[in-house]
């Protein structure tokens, strides 16, 4: 795909185009699900881009390699989401990879038992690039919501969903992973209510 030019003026008055050609309002379900699946991709790479500043150790280019098969594959979940299947075929690129799910879990499963056990609920925070970890974490809790919303008026498969919740689960892990191998401890919830 060649673009020649980024601007086209035909989303001026609030419809944009999806994959396939047909107009839809900007204010659908479908471009708020795509948007925020966007929108996660964003604070993914800014999370990917805080890990390649801090000091270098073992697992750090394994986490990066992981983030960015995180952010392809959600890529292929926009596209998909920006197709209307009742009237344009699904193409490839709208498809996750086949072990994606699989991927994420033996990572998930990988860094799991190097961590203390939590016997409490933990605060978002920590060092720098947990906190961006868990502010990735609750947007794609965000994006699920909107995805499971446009559920309820076009056919969604399964696995996109079970996907972006995979994600947080593995974003909330890598937000505890990287506050025990930088050291910087985590912060845990204080009951406040007597």
């Amino acid at each position: 795909m060649k673009l020649t030019k980024i601007y086209t003026k035909t989303g001026d008055k609030g419809s944009t185009s999806l994959v396939g050609g047909i107009r839809i309002s900007k204010a659908s379900a479908r471009l708020e699900a795509y948007g925020t699946v966007d929108e996660l991709s964003s604070h993914i790479g800014l999370l990917v881009a805080h890990i390649e500043a801090m000091p270098d150790n073992d697992s750090r280019q394994q986490i990066i390699d992981d983030l960015e098969l995180i952010q392809s594959a959600l890529f292929n979940v926009g596209t998909y989401l920006a197709t209307d299947t009742t009237q344009t075929p699904v193409y490839e690129s709208a498809k996750l990879p086949l072990d994606i799910i699989t991927h994420i879990e033996d990572a998930i499963d990988d860094m799991l038992p190097q961590l203390p056990m939590l016997d409490s609920f933990i605060l978002p925070g920590g060092n720098l690039t947990a906190a961006q970890c868990h502010v990735s974490r609750t947007v794609c809790r965000r994006a699920e919501r909107c995805v499971v919303t446009l559920a309820e008026e076009a056919e969604i498969q399964p696995e996109m969903l079970q996907f972006l919740n995979r994600i947080s689960d593995y974003l909330f892990v890598l937000a505890r992973f990287l506050n025990f191998i930088y050291n910087s401890g985590e912060k845990k919830w204080k009951k406040t209510c007597r």
